[in-house]
């Protein structure tokens, strides 16, 4: 049974080895969300996930009992905006919903939390099996680019993808 919550201090350094695994390195190749064809440097850190659940921003971690099985972070960006990012399912849990349940609670959270009437995100312009199965979740190019974060050879560009939040409570 997925159960999903925000993560604490104490969780970090169980989430930690989660989120190298399923970006970096050959374990994450076992998955199909990876960057390790591009990428070799280290994801993150314990002291950037410790920044991101402090402040307007959380770590929602999706666990089996007391296994971490992926997160996602969701921010607030002010102004009606949230960003999405960090999204990752342990390589070898892929393709089983647990990426769904996580955007899922990201967006209520953006929603109930953020007041957020719209959530954005970045992704690798390479990985268009990526955009498209984010597209299938309701999310659509919004025709900007932004440089990759940091300086690597050859250089990487981010595509922005954006999706409007409705309130559940006024669907029909």
């Amino acid at each position: 049974m997925t159960t999903i919550r925000p993560a604490t201090s104490t969780d970090l350094p169980r989430l930690h080895p989660v989120v190298e695994r399923a970006y970096r390195g050959d374990s994450a190749r076992q998955g199909w969300t990876h960057e390790a064809d591009m990428l070799f440097d280290a994801r993150t850190d314990l002291a950037t996930l410790a920044a991101l659940i402090d402040g307007d921003s959380r770590i929602l971690i999706a666990l089996d009992g007391g296994t971490i099985l992926g997160c996602v972070n969701i921010a607030d960006r002010g102004a009606g905006l949230a960003y999405l990012g960090l999204l990752c399912v342990d390589p070898q849990l892929q393709a089983r919903g647990i990426g769904k349940q996580l955007i899922a609670a990201a967006e209520a959270t953006a929603r109930d939390s953020f007041a957020a009437t719209r959530v954005e995100m970045t992704v690798i312009d390479r990985r268009v099996e990526l955009i498209a199965w984010y597209e299938r979740h309701g999310y659509a190019r919004t025709g900007e680019t932004r440089p990759f974060p940091v300086a690597v050879e050859p250089p990487l560009t981010m595509v922005v993808l954006a999706k409007p939040l409705f309130d559940q409570r006024q669907l029909p």
